[in-house]
């Protein structure tokens, strides 16, 4: 423990560090100047403070003021010495911060016995502060370890329905993938971005609820499987519909949006421009983009120019302009992913369960 004495009086300080020595093993520091003791305090955290309230330069409850506004110092114990016995000054010394007083002259047994008490308070609170960080820490590694399940099940999720509907994971981890790099593009924060990549996997999670002869039929679809294949947007969302949290909120925004155009023309709800969320907006651009590039039953995959150029020519009509000029600056990163691949189909890297850069 250590502990910090202000004191014009050199005697006083003698006789103080003295008293303090016969019953503690406290590192002890003295001051005679209190700014002088107040540039050090600033550099060294004490645990306890006795200042003399009648000093030249700054009296004591200056000093207490100054120590309670120091990083550190917020609450640890401080004793003002003086043989001031007016109300007033007492009170101004504890609205300033003091915890205990001590009268001058010092009686060394109440010295002790004060002193004691503040010691064991300190010691108090510094296990408190320890045991504090020890559960933030567990609190921590826990929340990191069920972030890494809910990922975990994300990714098993997307791949089930990737795979009724005739994709591999590739398909969902480029989306997931395209949409962070464009997400970053149009400036979005870092916890946003994360939420968007963590999100994108689960767009089209509705599928589950529709039949394998639509998902999955080699030719174009009939009018009422339209109707059947586009109930998949309100599906997805009824099955996030009863999650409060961030991330869900998030995916709940892409399944309900992803199918929206700019221009008004999309489906389910026909909304338009900055009426669709950001989130779902960016994720439009990285699904087409990724589906276009991809064998699926009723197409064959496009060449990455040939779908570059579509996204390009639909800016203002299908995708939000800001979201393709991010497409168009993030190109070569996107590019990237489909270089080493087999023509139609990317080599995606492992989805990130751990929290994204």
């Amino acid at each position: 423990m250590r502990l910090l004495i202000v004191d014009d009086s050199r005697s006083s300080l003698a006789a103080l560090e003295a008293a303090v020595h016969q019953f503690s093993s406290c590192d002890v520091e003295s001051f005679t100047n209190p700014v002088e003791a107040l540039q050090r305090s600033a550099r060294v955290e004490f645990d306890l403070v006795l200042s003399d309230y009648m000093m030249p330069e700054m009296d004591g409850i200056q000093v207490i003021r100054r120590l309670r506004k120091q990083k550190g110092y917020e609450n640890l114990p401080i004793v003002m010495i003086t043989s001031q016995t007016e109300r007033v000054v007492r009170l101004e010394a504890l609205n300033a911060g003091a915890t205990d007083f001590l009268n001058k002259p010092f009686d060394p047994l109440e010295l002790r016995a004060r002193l004691s008490n503040l010691l064991a308070l300190r010691n108090a609170q510094l296990a408190l502060a320890d045991r504090a960080k020890t559960l933030d820490k567990a609190f921590r590694r826990a929340s990191e370890q069920a972030d890494i399940r809910e990922r975990e099940i994300i990714w098993c999720l997307a791949q089930a329905v990737a795979s009724r509907d005739g994709n591999t994971g590739d398909h969902v981890e480029r989306v997931a993938t395209i949409a962070e790099l464009i997400a970053e593009g149009v400036g979005l924060d870092k916890e946003l971005r994360q939420n968007i990549y963590l999100a994108a996997p689960l767009h089209d999670i509705g599928k589950i609820g529709v039949s394998d002869a639509i998902l999955q039929k080699p030719g174009k679809l009939e009018p009422h499987e339209i109707v059947e294949m586009r109930k998949h947007v309100e599906i997805g969302v009824g099955i996030l519909s009863s999650s409060t949290a961030e991330l869900a909120r998030v995916a709940a925004a892409i399944i309900a949006g992803h199918h929206e155009k700019w221009d008004g023309t999309g489906y389910p709800r026909g909304m338009s421009g900055t009426d669709i969320p950001i989130e779902a907006r960016i994720v439009s651009v990285a699904d087409v983009f990724d589906a276009l590039c991809s064998d699926r039953p009723y197409k064959p995959a496009w060449t990455l120019e040939a779908a570059y150029k579509e996204i390009i020519a639909c800016s203002g009509s299908h995708f939000d302009p800001a979201c393709v000029a991010a497409f168009r600056r993030k190109w070569r990163e996107i590019k990237a992913l489909f270089d080493k691949a087999p023509e139609g189909e990317a080599e995606a890297k492992p989805f990130r369960f751990a929290t994204s850069g």
